[in-house]
């Protein structure tokens, strides 16, 4: 469903097989996770963030993966490392002909890996809540810059690099950077929605 439109209940819990009770629970933590508006004797609606909510989530984002990057450096483990080393590779490998959603998933798989190395709860929990609400946008942001997939790459060397040297300082900027750098792209991309409207 696009953003803004209705989620019409009956017709979507027979699509899913489901009575509407569990649909209207889902629909609830949905609403508390920022993808659902819900609004009495209303049709529950996809969430449509302006790039200003955007660019909000994203510079929260920004800084749980920068102390991410400061707490990882400190716990991550040799296996560990080296599967984010291992993936950043196979990013490398698929650049040229990946499929942008296939690229960006695998871009979002080596940013959760850097998190779940740090083996902090709260701060997992925590990111994949913003991850879930910026998603849709940071793929608007990564499908923009295919022609420049060799920047995401440098902007991960640079990230992998902190993390081989424990350097909590590089690691965390580099993380926050290139969060940061999405920002600018959304910001494009909804402006030439608007131009097009």
């Amino acid at each position: 469903m696009n953003p803004g439109s209705n989620i019409p209940e009956r017709e979507t819990a027979e699509a899913l097989g489901v009575s509407r009770t569990p649909l209207r629970e889902a629909l609830l933590i949905l609403e508390g996770e920022g993808l659902v508006i819900m609004a009495p004797a209303k049709s529950p609606v996809v969430a449509n963030p302006t790039v200003n909510e955007i660019t909000q989530l994203i510079l929260v984002q920004s800084a749980l993966e920068g102390l991410a990057g400061e707490c990882a450096c400190e716990v991550i483990t040799t296996d560990e490392l080296d599967r984010v080393q291992s993936m950043h590779q196979g990013l490398i490998a698929i650049a040229d002909q990946a499929e942008a959603l296939d690229f960006f998933s695998a871009d979002m798989a080596f940013h959760e890996a850097i998190v779940a190395a740090t083996k902090n709860l709260p701060l997992i929990k925590t990111h994949a809540q913003y991850n879930s609400r910026v998603w849709r946008a940071r793929f608007m942001s990564s499908r923009r810059r295919v022609k420049k997939r060799s920047i995401t790459l440098q902007e991960h060397a640079n990230i992998v690099e902190g993390l081989v040297l424990r350097d909590k300082d590089q690691t965390s900027a580099a993380l926050q950077q290139h969060l940061r750098d999405a920002i600018t792209n959304i910001a494009t991309v909804f402006a030439n929605q608007e131009n097009q409207e």
